[in-house]
């Protein structure tokens, strides 16, 4: 490993010092230090474009939150470049590594003392009129969902080309395990670890009491087609891009091909994460 990559989340307060000692600790070690362009103009050094950054680089030190990192993973692609995310704020499900942690963390990197956890992602595929107009690779979760004054969609469902039913709801979020602990679980859907190989289907606000939140194979092909009258209806990606729906759209989902590689933590597991997140135990955190 000699070429590491940092990304930082944008205008946290501390975030271009902390990158700008990160940097030095690893260039005394003859690391190579490269930066995406937004941090590199505020650190004055020269950088790389986001979206290309992964390319040049072994290994990916996020600085930020769980959001960052989702939208450097999204940048990484299939890329399998591993990612270290270190956490600014309160402890994240994904940037796992506390701020107080790091250097010890990053010992064990370079000397190549570090475990990886393969996250699935998600391909989505939105269908109009037999035409493709948007695909989306994700890390957490697919989400069809109406505007606040539209009305209840139906959302009529199969999988595997069986038909399962027709959601009449505010929505349907289609997630994997990783992304169990994000808009899923707000919704009412269980929480998945991450090492099983399933989707959770968990509807939104559903008109019917008895649809419930599904748990499906990670082999299943998801076909959702909308129907409303509505225009404010919208595709999303992990909660950071997506389209408008039209009526009559359909949403193709299935596992993709490549993984996301996450850095563990070398002093906190998973249960541990989601004790301490959770709070269980203790008074509730509020989730969104």
């Amino acid at each position: 490993m000699k070429n590491i990559g940092i990304y930082v989340k944008h205008k946290h307060p501390y975030a271009v010092n902390v990158a700008r000692e990160v940097a030095a600790w690893l260039e005394k070690r003859e690391l190579r230090v490269f930066f995406e362009e937004g941090l590199a103009a505020a650190m004055g050094r020269e950088g790389l474009p986001a979206a290309t950054l992964p390319r040049s680089v072994d290994l990916i030190i996020v600085l930020g939150g769980d959001g960052t990192l989702i939208s450097v993973a999204r940048a990484v692609d299939e890329l399998q470049v591993p990612i270290l995310g270190v956490n600014l704020g309160r402890l994240g499900f994904l940037a796992e590594v506390a701020l107080s942690d790091l250097y010890k963390a990053l010992e064990k990197v370079v000397r190549g003392e570090y475990a990886l956890s393969t996250r699935m992602r998600l391909e989505a595929i939105v269908w109009r009129d037999g035409e493709e107009v948007g695909r989306f690779r994700v890390l957490n979760d697919v989400v069809i969902n109406k505007g606040a004054l539209a009305r209840i969609i139906d959302m009529e469902t199969w999988v595997n080309g069986a038909y399962l039913t027709t959601f009449r709801a505010d929505g349907l979020i289609v997630s994997t395990p990783t992304g169990s602990t994000a808009y899923n679980l707000a919704a009412g859907g269980p929480i998945i670890s991450p090492e099983l190989h399933c989707l959770v289907l968990s509807p939104i606000c559903p008109h019917m009491l008895t649809n419930r939140p599904l748990i499906v194979s990670d082999e299943a092909v998801i076909r959702v087609r909308v129907q409303f009258r509505d225009d404010d209806v919208a595709f999303t990606a992990d909660g950071q891009v997506g389209i408008p729906l039209h009526g009559g759209d359909e949403v193709e989902i299935r596992k993709a091909r490549i993984g996301t590689l996450l850095v563990k933590s070398p002093s906190k597991e998973y249960f541990e994460v989601l004790r301490k997140k959770l709070l269980w135990g203790g008074q509730q955190e509020h989730l969104c």
